[in-house]
């Protein structure tokens, strides 16, 4: 099987260096401007967390000099994606966190240089959860250069400073290329497969059935599992229209009742592709194609199978349609899901294991089991009152649970239409990473960061954009349990009962929140619990409070925040670090509210005070009626606006707690373009890379600038 371990090889002394980036063991040139430094070590990273996790209380103003410059360390560049890259730089220092890392980049062989957005500094967050999550950020910085071309080779130029000085290697520049697309391989073997009982001409060499053309032995009884695979790198099977479902409980050698595993019924797929030979199975174009599970657990089961690729298929009738990793047992590397239907499934793309990496899963439809026609959340008080209406129940079935979970780096989620399940995209909500440990009664003390050796398999390069998403029991997207550099862009969020931020917890950030639509959230918008760290929010617009129960390192530009009576408060903040912060925002209060805004922090002398074991922070309550109030009082949102739904040009304003909560809107029916002129427009900061290309003074609040070309949410026609 492949490797994908990030390990290096080179010359100390050398200006080259080649980095194994991308998948499939594939050697990518990095060059560097200057001599390397000794890289930090594991075991440095780790001294530091520790005395960062006693260190509940840092004052804010008795830094130490000879600890305020900033020592450069080690530079990781993560598993590049289609559009994003992400890095990471350690370093040790700057305890008054005055350091900044620019970013700028150009494709390789021009000379202008593009400003990307800064890295985020981060260092000493904890984020804490009983005995199930407890990690510290290390001091580094980390950040995404987003929106590139795909696979295309890029100069990114990484700027260190510090104004109490700096030591070491602060100027790099590096040659990355972000991942090409996954494609069939052109020249590999072509196998047919049609459905039991086919009349009519067949293209050799043909198969019944597909385990039959997967593998040189196919059965319905005990030796189903003696076959071992054909297929090889860079083959295809084309599988012709037809339904295929078989009865598991058949033990029978009639291929017309049984071609997969008794009982269970599932297609086991153990061979490798490589990501530039993948194994392919197609549907041949002739027709639908259609995998019937008939009820089974797993449709088809690719933990043993790296760099499978399906496209055009329909997925239907099992609780799970494609099971892709299990955590820690094993998981596939290079899945690719594209232009395929998944229907009457519990779940469609799983896996929750640090085994898994590099998936692709664009253009799909997820189509779930829960009710199609009302809007209901599994917890609250909002919804007990549905139990027995027109025949609900409360809480209700979750007879769907998730369309796509993943973990491990690298995956790109994009372009997909999902509806009618509890959730819609999540990252597993884990636990400790890895090479980390929690803490709690009786648990080993361990490192509350991962260790260096462990670092492949951490959750980190994930990007979920484009994609349609509708009508979840809790949440549309959870980044929950993930670490680095996870880019949720430009995504339609409409109909969940729950928030459609979800970052309970997230472990270390930057997670970027950039141009979403979120609207109908009865419940609230925003979850950040436990401390999460490194949550930026840039140009997102917003339709109900957003309440933060607790998170470190939060940012918030150019979003725009509207109500729907979730709420007293249209936006309320509890946050363990003074440093968080929010600005150039517009803001619809509700009409009555005693306070409308709350940013609730450490005292003026502590920088951070982190939750754990036998602490919670300790936070000042500031509650404010009017965002004047707020803006003159906290330092926050002082360029921030207040505005209304007449800033939109067609967009209801919602109640929660009215008679339409349960409606399922359509996005097609609404338009959430900014009208000409109107408050929100030109009120905005520039943001590199977000907000480049604007029209006017300034760019504008919310996910949608006026004449820009509207995103495409959903599938892509060909």
């Amino acid at each position: 099987m492949a490797t994908h371990r990030g390990h290096r090889t080179g010359q100390a002394a050398g200006r080259v260096f080649r980095l194994r980036l991308g998948y499939g063991g594939r050697a990518r040139t990095i060059t560097q401007t200057r001599l390397a430094l000794p890289l930090l070590t594991a075991g440095l990273v780790l001294l530091l967390a520790s005395a960062l996790i006693d260190a509940r209380q840092v004052p804010a103003s008795s830094t130490p000099r000879n600890l305020s410059a900033t020592t450069a360390g080690e530079l990781v560049i993560e598993p590049p994606t289609l559009i994003n890259l992400g890095f990471e730089w350690f370093i040790q220092g700057d305890v008054n966190r005055n350091a900044s890392v620019q970013v700028s980049f150009r494709r390789q062989g021009t000379t202008g240089w593009t400003a990307g957005l800064p890295l985020l500094r981060l260092g000493g967050e904890r984020v804490y959860a009983e005995s199930r999550v407890d990690v510290v950020a290390p001091d580094m910085f980390a950040g995404s250069v987003l929106d590139l071309q795909p696979d295309t080779a890029y100069d990114v130029r990484l700027t260190l400073s510090d104004p109490d000085g700096t030591q070491g290697m602060t100027d790099r520049t590096l040659l990355v290329r972000t991942r090409a697309e996954p494609r069939p391989y052109a020249g590999g073997r072509v196998f047919h497969v049609y459905p039991h009982g086919f009349i009519g001409r067949k293209t050799e060499p043909s198969f019944e059935g597909l385990m039959c053309a997967y593998n040189f032995w196919c059965a319905g009884t005990d030796w189903a599992t003696a076959g071992r695979p054909r297929m090889r790198p860079g083959d295809t099977i084309l599988v012709h229209a037809g339904t295929y479902k078989y009865d598991r409980y058949q033990y029978t050698n009639d291929a017309s009742i049984n071609r997969t595993v008794p009982l269970d019924g599932t297609y086991y797929l153990t061979a490798d592709g490589t990501a530039d030979m993948p194994i392919v199975i197609k549907a041949a174009g002739d027709g639908d194609v259609v995998f019937d599970g008939n009820g089974n657990f797993a449709l088809f089961d690719v933990r043993a199978a790296d760099y499978t690729f399906f496209e055009g298929i329909t997925f239907r009738n099992a609780e799970i349609g494609i099971l892709a990793g299990t955590q820690f047992l094993a998981g596939a590397k290079g899945l690719t899901v594209t232009r395929s239907r998944f229907e009457n499934v519990g779940a469609g793309v799983f896996t929750n294991s640090s085994d898994s990496s590099g998936f692709y899963i664009a253009d799909n439809t997820f189509i779930g089991r829960n009710d199609p026609n009302r809007v209901i959340g599994w917890s609250g008080d909002l919804w007990t009152k549905f139990n027995g209406v027109d025949g609900q129940v409360f809480p209700p079935r979750m007879s769907s649970y998730v369309a796509v979970k993943l973990y491990g780096p690298g995956h790109v989620v994009a372009f997909n239409y999902i509806a009618h399940f509890h959730d819609g995209i999540n990252v597993e909500t884990y636990g400790n990473p890895d090479g980390s440990t929690a803490s709690g009664p009786g648990i080993t003390a361990g490192p509350r960061y991962p260790t260096r050796d462990q670092w492949d398999r951490r959750p980190v390069a994930i990007d979920f954009y484009n994609n349609y998403i509708t009508n979840s029991h809790d949440n549309p997207i959870e980044a929950d349990g993930s670490l680095h550099n996870v880019r949720i862009m430009r995504n339609m969020l409409i109909n969940h009962a729950s928030h459609a931020f979800c970052n309970q917890p997230s472990l270390a950030g930057p997670v970027y929140w950039i141009r979403n639509i979120a609207y109908h959230l009865p419940g609230g918008s925003t979850r950040v619990t436990g401390g999460s760290t490194g949550v930026l929010f840039y140009n997102n617009t917003v339709f109900s409070e957003t309440a933060v129960a607790g998170g470190s390192n939060l940012h918030w530009r150019n979003n725009l925040f509207l109500g729907e009576s979730s709420a007293p408060a249209i936006f309320s903040v509890n946050t363990y670090t003074r440093y968080s912060s929010s600005d150039f925002n517009g803001f619809r209060p509700n009409p009555g509210a005693a306070a409308s805004f709350e940013w609730n922090t450490p005292p003026a002398a502590v920088q951070a005070d982190m939750p754990g074991p036998d602490r919670t922070p300790t936070l000042e309550p500031r509650r404010f009626a009017t965002l004047a109030d707020y803006s003159r009082e906290t330092g926050q949102d002082r360029n921030s606006v207040l505005l209304d739904y007449d800033v939109f040009v067609h967009v209801p304003k919602l109640d929660a707690q009215g008679a339409d909560v349960q409606k399922v809107y359509r996005a097609e029916d609404l338009d959430f373009r900014l009208k000409p002129g109107a408050a929100a427009v030109d009120r905005g900061v520039a943001l590199p890379t977000i907000t480049d290309g604007f029209s006017g003074r300034a760019p504008d609040l919310g996910a949608l600038e006026v004449g820009a070309p509207l995103p495409h949410y959903g599938p892509r026609s060909r």
